[in-house]
C-alpha cells in the first residue's frame, strides 16, 4: 500500500502562550487543581507532554483542557476535553476521588468531567507516552485519555472496536467536526462524514478492507500505534495489516502522531525532538489520496460546504472555494457552505427575458456529481445552455461527451475539480448590470428605447388611435394573465403545486397514442413518452386504474403530497392529468427498468451492486416514513415497484398511490392492499396498519435481493425451498448459507455482511409488528453502526394460507 507524502500547513498548529509555572513528573494527588488564571500545568516525567489549560487562538478569555507537546515551540495539541464548551477565564479543573477530573466555570457549573468511574481515584499521572491516567489505590486504571481520544493517536496507543477519532471543525475551532475515523464492529477501519448536529454516519469514503471476508477469524479488532512509530490493524488471528509502510524517523529522536485533520485527511507525522524552532511536522503517509474525490461517495456536502468547490493544493491538502456568483455563508469559515448572490425566481414576474437577466460562467474540470436531477441526451451545448437558462430549478449544467447535458439544482454538493475529458460546467449567474426586481424602470437600453417609442406614439396620435392602443394593451394583459392561470387550474380545489398540469391530449400525443407499454400492475399501465417543457425529456406516463369518481378531491390532495417528496431514492413526479374520468401521472423515466427484471434473471448481478440497491431502498423508505413533510406508507413494496436509474441507483415508485385506488384493485392483490408474498400478517388480523407493513415487505425484498430469487417459487424440486423466507431461515439456523446463495462468490466472499443482512431481513419479517425495527434502525444495522441481535424465528402466519 503506497501513501503520498503530504506537506502539513503550519497554520494547523496553534501557538501556546508561555506558562508561568509547571509541575513536573510524579503523581497528582486528589484535591490538586489547575486554573486558567495561574497558567500552571502537569508535566510528564520527561517533560515531553503537559496537561493543563490551553488558550484558544485569538481569544484570551477562552481555554481548552488539553494535552500538548511541551518541548516544541508550537505546543501541538494531541488531546482535548471541552472542544464544544471552551472554558472562560477563571475556570478550574480539580482531581476528585469520586468524579475524576471535573472542569467547572467561575460560577461552579460543570463544563466537563471524566466519564463515570467505578471506584475511588487515588491519584493521577501525566505519562511520557502522552496518556493522562487516573488510578485507584492498587494502581488499576480507572480512566485514561488514550481510551477517550479526540483527533489524535500517539505511539503505544490502541484504538479498540467501536472507538472513534473526531475531527475539529476548523484549524482554530475545536468543536466536533464533520469527519470521523472508526474501527467498526466488522473489523474495518473507516473514514466517514457525519451529519451534524446528529451523529448519523454517512457511507465511508475510506475502508481498510479488514472485515475478514470468508475467514471469520481474521477481521481487524485493534488499531495499534506501536512504540516504533508503526501504525497497523491487528487481526483476530494476530496477522498484521500495515498502514505505515516505512518509518525512517526513529521514535527515539522524533515525536510521532497520527491526526484526523479538520479537512478529513488522516495523516501520520513526525517532528524532531531536538528542536531549534524552525522544524515543522513532516507527513509520513495519509489517507485518502484525494479527499476531494473520495468524500463525494457519501451523502452530505463533501469535503467542503454546499455550493463550494474542492481542489487539491500542491501539498495534497484540500482548498475550498466559492465559484463565481457565490460567496461564503460564514466569511470566517473558508471550508463552509457558499450562498448564491442571487436567487432565480420561479414566478413569472421577471422584468426582462431570461437571456437579459442571466448568463453562464464556464468552469473546466469541475463537477458536483450528486446534484443531478435531469439528463438530456442527445443534446447540443447551445440547447443545454438554453434549457438551463429557461429552467428556474437549474443552477448549473454539465455538458459532457459532446451530447450529454446534466442539469443540477441547489444546493450543489460534493463539488470538486477533477480531470474530465470533454466536459464543461455552465454555472448560471446573474448579469451584473441587471436589477433583479425593478417593476417600474427598464433594465437595459432596448427596454428604455421601447418605452420611449411607445410614449412618443401614444402622445402624438389622435384620441381614436390612443383608444385603440389602450384596448390592444388591455387585451394583451388579458391573454398573458389567461395563459399564466391556465397552466395549473385553481378551480375546484385543484392541486396547489409546482407540478406540471398536462391535458389528456398532450399525454396522448407524447406517448403516440399510448403506444409503447413499459409495464403494468395494480395501479395501472405505464407508457413511454416524450414531453416538451422548454426542452424534450423522456418520461413514464402512468394511467391509473379504478380511481373512485367521488374521490377527485382526495386525488388532488395525494398528488400534491407526492409532488412535494424529493429524495434520490424516489422516482420523481413531474406532472399529472386530471380530466374527466382520466387520472394520469407523469414520472421521470428510469432507463434500467425494474429491480424485478434485474435480479430475477439467469445470471446473478454483482453482489456489491445488489447491496447498494438494498441500501437505496432502505433510505427511500426511511425518507417516506420519517423525513418528508407528510408520512407516507407505501403498502406495496416489491421488486416491480423498485426502478433503477442509469447508474443502477434504486428508486422507489408508486409511493402514496394506495390511497388513490379502490380496495378491489386486481387479482394479483389481496382484498386489502399489497401483493401476496409481501403482505404483512397484520392485514389478516385486523390490526392497525403502520409503517411496519413496509418494514415487513422490505424484509422479504431484502431476501430476494440477497438470493436473486422470488419469495414464492412453485417450480422448485425441493418442497422446503418453495417459500424463500422459511428456507432462508432454515439455512441461517443450520449454517448452510452456501446452499442459499449457490455459486454467488461475491456474497460468499463477504460472508459477514451476508449473515448480517439475513439477520436484518429476519427481524423485518417478524409476525409481531412491535418486534420489527423502524427503517431508521434498519439503515443503521445495514451500515454496521448498530449491532444486529440474533433474530427469533419469523413465524409467518400467511405461509400456510
Amino acid at each position: 500500500m503506497a501513501f503520498p507524502i503530504l506537506h502539513l500547513s503550519f497554520s494547523l498548529l496553534i501557538m501556546l502562550p508561555p506558562f508561568a509555572v509547571s509541575q513536573t513528573g510524579g503523581n497528582i494527588t486528589v484535591g490538586a487543581s489547575l486554573s486558567t488564571s495561574d497558567n500552571t500545568s502537569w508535566l510528564s516525567p520527561s517533560g515531553d507532554f503537559a496537561f493543563g489549560f490551553y488558550q484558544l487562538y485569538g481569544n484570551k478569555d477562552l481555554f481548552l483542557l488539553a494535552i500538548w507537546y511541551d518541548k516544541i515551540p508550537d505546543k501541538t495539541i494531541v488531546w482535548y476535553a471541552n472542544g464544544d464548551k471552551p472554558a472562560p477565564t477563571g475556570s478550574k479543573a480539580v482531581l476528585t476521588a469520586n468524579r475524576g477530573i471535573s472542569l467547572t466555570d467561575p460560577q461552579g457549573r460543570e463544563l466537563w468531567r471524566s466519564e463515570t468511574i467505578i471506584g475511588d481515584v487515588a491519584y493521577g499521572a501525566m505519562t511520557d507516552t502522552g496518556n493522562f491516567v487516573l488510578r485507584d489505590r492498587v494502581s488499576d486504571k480507572l480512566w485514561e485519555s488514550f481510551k477517550n481520544p479526540a483527533d489524535t493517536l500517539l505511539p503505544s496507543q490502541v484504538l479498540d472496536r467501536g472507538m472513534t477519532l473526531s475531527s475539529r471543525q476548523s484549524e482554530t475551532n475545536f468543536s466536533m467536526g464533520r469527519f470521523q475515523l472508526k474501527l467498526r464492529d466488522d473489523g474495518n477501519l473507516v473514514l466517514a462524514t457525519i451529519n451534524l448536529p446528529s451523529d448519523y454516519t454517512n457511507e465511508p469514503y475510506y475502508k481498510s478492507g479488514t472485515d475478514g471476508g470468508l475467514d471469520s477469524s481474521s477481521p481487524g479488532y485493534q488499531v495499534v500505534f506501536n512504540e516504533s512509530g508503526y501504525l497497523y490493524i491487528l487481526r483476530k488471528n494476530d496477522q498484521i495489516f500495515s498502514l505505515t509502510q516505512r518509518v525512517t524517523a526513529s521514535t527515539g529522536d522524533f515525536y510521532h502522531r497520527a491526526t484526523l485533520n479538520f479537512d478529513g485527511v488522516f495523516t501520520q507525522y513526525y517532528h524532531p525532538k531536538a528542536s531549534t524552532g524552525n522544524e515543522r511536522w513532516t507527513p509520513i503517509w495519509s489517507q485518502p489520496d484525494n479527499i476531494c474525490q473520495a468524500s463525494s461517495v457519501s451523502a452530505g456536502s463533501g469535503t467542503c460546504g454546499f455550493n463550494s468547490v474542492c481542489r487539491l493544493n500542491s501539498d495534497g491538502r484540500p482548498i475550498c472555494e466559492c465559484p463565481g456568483g457565490y460567496s461564503l455563508l460564514d466569511p470566517s469559515d473558508q471550508y463552509g457552505s457558499c450562498r448564491p448572490n442571487y436567487t432565480q425566481s420561479c414566478e413569472e414576474d421577471e422584468v426582462a427575458p431570461v437571456e437579459d437577466l442571466y448568463d453562464f460562467e464556464e468552469l473546466t474540470n469541475t463537477d458536483w456529481p450528486t446534484s443531478d436531477y435531469a439528463l438530456l441526451q442527445p443534446f447540443t451545448e447551445e440547447k443545454c445552455r438554453q434549457s438551463c437558462l429557461n429552467d428556474c430549478m437549474c443552477a448549473v449544467a454539465i455538458f459532457r461527451s459532446g451530447d450529454m447535458c446534466w442539469k443540477k439544482k441547489l444546493p450543489l454538493s460534493n463539488g470538486r475539480v477533477q480531470t474530465i475529458v470533454d466536459a464543461k460546467a455552465l454555472l448560471k449567474v446573474r448579469r451584473s448590470n441587471v436589477n433583479p426586481r425593478s417593476p417600474y424602470f427598464p433594465n437595459n437600453k432596448k427596454d428604455r428605447d421601447g418605452l420611449i417609442l411607445v410614449g412618443s406614439v401614444f402622445l402624438g396620435c389622435s384620441v381614436f388611435v390612443n383608444f385603440l392602443l389602450v384596448c390592444a394593451i388591455c387585451m394583451g394583459f388579458f391573454f398573458i394573465y389567461r395563459r399564466r392561470t391556465k397552466r395549473i387550474p385553481q378551480k375546484d380545489g385543484a392541486v396547489e403545486t409546482n407540478l406540471r398540469c398536462f391535458t389528456y391530449q398532450e399525454l396522448a400525443e407524447a406517448t403516440e397514442g399510448f403506444k409503447e407499454e413499459l409495464g403494468r400492475g395494480a395501479f395501472g399501465v405505464v407508457y413511454r413518452g416524450v414531453v416538451h417543457i422548454g426542452y424534450s425529456i423522456v418520461v413514464a406516463v402512468k394511467k391509473l386504474n379504478n380511481v373512485a369518481e367521488d374521490r377527485v378531491r382526495e386525488f388532488k390532495t395525494e398528488v400534491n403530497v407526492i409532488g412535494q417528496t424529493h429524495h434520490k431514492n424516489l422516482v420523481r413526479l413531474l406532472g399529472f392529468c386530471e380530466e374527466g374520468d382520466q387520472r394520469l401521472l407523469v414520472y421521470e423515466f428510469m432507463s434500467n427498468g425494474s429491480l424485478s427484471s434485474f435480479i430475477f434473471q439467469d445470471a446473478k448481478p454483482g453482489w456489491k451492486k445488489r447491496i447498494q440497491i438494498a441500501f437505496g431502498v432502505a433510505r427511500g423508505l426511511l425518507y417516506l416514513h420519517e423525513e418528508c413533510s407528510n408520512q407516507i406508507i407505501h403498502c406495496d413494496i416489491k421488486p416491480q415497484n423498485i426502478l433503477l436509474d442509469e447508474y443502477y441507483n434504486a428508486r422507489i415508485s408508486d409511493f402514496g398511490l394506495a390511497k388513490l385506488l379502490l380496495l378491489d384493485q386486481s387479482q394479483t392483490h389481496t382484498a386489502i392492499r399489497g401483493t401476496k408474498g409481501y403482505v404483512a400478517p397484520e392485514w389478516f388480523r385486523n390490526l392497525p396498519v403502520t409503517v411496519k407493513v413496509d418494514v415487513y415487505s422490505y424484509g422479504v425484498l431484502l431476501l430476494e435481493i440477497i438470493c436473486c430469487r422470488r419469495n414464492v417459487e412453485s417450480k422448485v424440486t425441493i418442497e422446503e425451498q418453495a417459500i424463500l423466507t422459511d428456507w432462508a431461515y432454515d439455512c441461517y439456523r443450520e449454517g448452510t448459507l452456501d446452499a442459499l446463495v449457490g455459486s454467488d462468490t461475491g456474497a460468499l466472499d463477504d460472508i459477514e455482511k451476508l449473515e448480517r443482512f439475513l439477520m436484518i431481513a429476519f427481524w423485518c419479517i417478524q409476525e409481531d409488528p412491535s418486534l420489527r425495527p423502524t427503517m431508521r434502525k434498519v439503515t443503521q444495522m445495514l451500515e454496521g453502526v448498530v449491532e444486529v441481535p440474533v433474530p427469533p424465528c419469523p413465524c409467518l402466519l400467511y405461509a400456510a394460507s
